[in-house]
């Protein structure tokens, strides 16, 4: 390994469907980097939330991923992915090899600095999550229309939070919005009445990787 060469801090690498988001249903490649300034209740990654000094060379990322196919769609996650400096590097190397790539954050960290031609998956704590007031809200002021914003709904009260601030910043006129009830938590069917009756301009999902295989890693 090259002595300069950037270096990631890695929870997991694997390649599965893409669970979420618009692009739900896609083979996509997982960088899962460890890692998270956040505690939200119902985390379902546990596992990438501290450091775990598995270090792996941008030049070893790239080689599994040309691996596994040079798959189109790379998914870069964590933990919180912001935290690591080097992610920004591990961003353009995936876009100068011509694959899109799909930025799944907490919404506490700047999106300041990430490439334009990113698709950014951004997290909209709500209130059963313990985590609101970490949000960065100037945030938003990065979002076009490709990138999206995900609010994870436990319950009626999360739903109510979800809809004021889709109003207060009239988010779906500028991004795309995705509602996605906590998994064994609220029921789907509940969620979807709720948007249907206040007929919202939100896409409503379910977790695909779980429906399939369950909670367990590399999905």
């Amino acid at each position: 390994m090259p002595a300069e060469e950037p270096l990631f801090d890695v929870a997991e690498i694997f390649v599965s469907l893409q669970g979420e988001s618009t692009y739900m249903g896609l083979p996509t490649f997982f960088v899962r980097l460890s890692g998270c300034n956040l505690r939200c209740k119902w985390c379902d990654t546990i596992y990438a939330q501290k450091p775990q000094n598995n270090l792996l060379g941008l030049s070893e990322i790239l080689i599994r991923w040309q691996k596994e196919g040079s798959l189109k769609f790379v998914q870069i996650t964590g933990g919180e992915p912001l935290l690591q400096e080097n992610v920004y590097l591990l961003m353009k190397a995936f876009l100068e090899k011509g694959a899109t790539i799909l930025l799944e954050t907490n919404g506490s960290v700047s999106l300041g600095r990430v490439p334009k031609e990113v698709v950014k998956i951004m997290d909209f704590k709500t209130p059963s999550s313990g985590m609101t007031h970490h949000m960065c809200y100037e945030n938003l002021a990065y979002l076009t229309r490709k990138d999206q914003v995900k609010f994870v709904i436990a319950d009626k009260e999360d739903y109510n939070w979800a809809k004021e601030i889709l109003a207060r910043f009239y988010l779906p006129v500028y991004t795309q919005v995705l509602f996605s009830p906590v998994w064994q938590t609220v029921k789907p069917q509940e969620l979807a009445e709720w948007i249907i009756k206040d007929r919202l301009q939100v896409r409503f999902q379910l977790q695909l990787h779980k429906v399939l295989w369950g909670e367990k890693r590399g999905v």
